[in-house]
């Protein structure tokens, strides 16, 4: 057995593939917009959009395929998809196929996703799941830091496509990662067959438990407002302030608000649980968005660089609290279904989080507030979910069809 230091860093490493596919293609949209004509409609939003789309869809097949044969064989069939469609996006000649491989990416990358978090769920409950997701996001919190500058670099030296080939090589050495160090943590004995009734029945059961659900409406909205800003900031950062070449250091800067967040909550969790620091991640991301929304007011929608950067790095602060503590909350009572759990709070977190920043983002026209409102409404809505999620029954789910 791997040492729980080398496991976290595993994990950490096949969950960063996710942020590393959204955040290092980031510094290369404006020239995929310049070099593949658009094709309404899709556009170069829809290079981040759908990929998130094709996570989705790949959760609810990869989540139950993890509970029937094991997280291991889901993983690495996810990181095979997953090369699969960065060959396709790389090779691509036009917007609709480089679209394509980027759904197959998604699909793909959910493997890895989501059997790493069931194999947390395996081995860890509670506020120790809380503790390690925040380790594990900490760690990887370095790649969006890096990503877009990392990328830059490759696109200058050679081109574009070059970043697609830096995915398959990570890739593949994740995978070998994998094979050689991290063992089965699905017993044999609790393998749930993938049957259609059965999958429909646990699903059914875990969607009607209002723990579950209100939680995943309430994640997808706070990972809204986060994508909204990852398919909109290059924009914004040029048409509002003229910034093109130092993007991806602005860009670091601001994830380092995330990253920090994951580094305290870790320290904080067992004091103070996670219910009581998710409810901190909520006061903080209303009050930012909220100061924001006031800058936009005074200043045409368009305040100074240095205002900006004032509310945005607290309200990616108080993201970063969010992110481990309410995926922890929402598997806590699933330790029976760690993989379909995982599906579905994944998938149906992604699809809301798509549609909620696909809706805000067709508002922007060079300001920020279509953000300022996202960041808002994402911290005031969720905040009032979560607090109705606590009326529900707290004990765990069982599953049908286990042998």
């Amino acid at each position: 057995m791997t040492s729980l230091r080398e496991r976290i860093l595993l994990y950490a490493g096949l969950t960063s593939l996710t942020a590393l596919s959204i955040d290092g293609l980031l510094p290369a949209l404006r020239r995929i917009g310049a070099e593949m004509a658009e094709a309404p409609p899709l556009s170069t939003q829809s290079v981040i959009a759908l990929f998130i789309v094709g996570m989705a869809i790949g959760e609810l097949f990869l989540g139950p395929l993890s509970d029937a044969v094991g997280r291991r064989k889901a993983l690495l069939l996810g990181l095979g998809l997953y090369a699969f469609g960065t060959l396709v996006a790389m090779l691509s000649t036009t917007l609709p196929l480089l679209v394509l491989g980027r759904i197959l990416q998604g699909i793909g990358v959910a493997g890895p996703k989501i059997a790493t978090r069931a194999m947390i769920r395996d081995q860890f409950e509670g506020d120790a799941m809380a503790r390690i997701l925040s380790f594990m996001f900490t760690l990887f919190i370095l790649v969006p830091m890096l990503a877009p500058l990392l990328a830059q670099g490759l696109m200058a030296l050679f081109g574009w496509r070059a970043i697609f080939a830096a995915y398959l090589a990570i890739a593949l050495l994740l995978a070998f990662w994998f094979i050689r160090r991290q063992p089965e943590t699905l017993h044999p004995a609790r393998h749930i067959p993938l049957r259609p009734r059965t999958l429909l029945v646990n699903a059914a059961s875990i969607l009607a438990a209002r723990r579950v659900s209100l939680l995943i409406v309430a994640t997808g909205l706070v990972f809204g407002a986060q994508l909204l800003y990852l398919a909109t900031a290059a924009d914004l950062f040029f048409d509002i302030y003229g910034i093109a070449e130092t993007f991806p250091l602005y860009f670091a800067l601001l994830a380092l608000g995330v990253g920090l967040a994951s580094f305290v909550n870790a320290r904080c969790v067992p004091r103070f649980g996670m219910e009581t620091m998710a409810r901190a991640g909520y006061a903080g991301l209303t009050a930012a968005g909220l100061a924001l929304l006031a800058a936009c007011a005074v200043s045409s929608g368009k305040p100074p660089l240095t205002l900006f950067l004032a509310c945005a790095f607290p309200a990616f602060f108080a993201i970063g609290i969010l992110f481990g503590n309410l995926n922890a909350m929402a598997m806590r009572s699933l330790a029976n279904m760690a993989g379909l759990g995982a599906a579905l709070i994944a998938s149906g977190s992604s699809l809301v989080s798509a549609l909620f920043a696909t809706l805000f983002g067709h508002f922007y026209a060079g300001t920020l507030l279509p953000l300022a409102t996202a960041l808002t409404l994402a911290g005031l809505l969720a905040f009032l979910l979560t607090e109705w999620s606590r009326t529900g029954d707290t004990g765990p789910i069982e599953p049908v069809g286990r042998p």
